[in-house]
């Protein structure tokens, strides 16, 4: 009879450890990275993205970082296929730029290229009533000031 309990005791001992472990790996399932995310994102095609879903098209203001200045006032107005972009140094006179052009997207409909700026390529993620400027690599800017590169419409 001593043997028999042992045993029962022994099984469920066995099972609780094989429930444990499923837990642990749903935890790192779930911990996957938004970047990871993205990028299985871009390899699926549903027809849904941001070019055909989103009313992406008007103007979007946000106040970047700067170097030698409080900020870079930024003014995007995106039409059908066309730009306007202006830029003013804050607290600096006669420092605003002001750039036309056309934009492209990429093949997954979601990061717009601005032609004809100061920076090339001038890249932007298309949000809802967002574009996140991305860095000269096309990646997100991360760190202290990524909210920062935000601009809202």
């Amino acid at each position: 009879m001593k043997q028999f309990l042992i045993a029962i005791a022994s099984v469920f001992f066995l099972i609780s450890c094989v429930g444990g472990q499923k837990v642990k790996e749903e935890q790192v399932e779930e911990q996957a990275s938004v970047s990871e995310f993205e990028a299985i994102a871009e390899g699926i095609d549903d027809g849904h993205s941001a070019r055909v879903s989103l009313d992406y098209q008007g103007t979007y203001t946000g106040k970047i970082p700067a170097a030698d200045a409080p900020g870079i006032n930024v003014v995007i107005t995106l039409s059908d296929s066309t730009y306007v972009k202006t830029m003013e140094f804050e607290g600096k006179k006669d420092s605003k730029s002001e750039y036309k052009g056309k934009y492209e997207w990429n093949k997954a409909g979601n990061t717009i290229t601005l032609f004809g700026t100061e920076r090339e390529p001038d890249q932007f993620f298309v949000g809802e009533n967002t574009l996140i400027m991305l860095d000269m690599e096309g990646k997100r800017i991360t760190g202290d000031l990524a909210e920062h590169y935000i601009l809202n419409k």
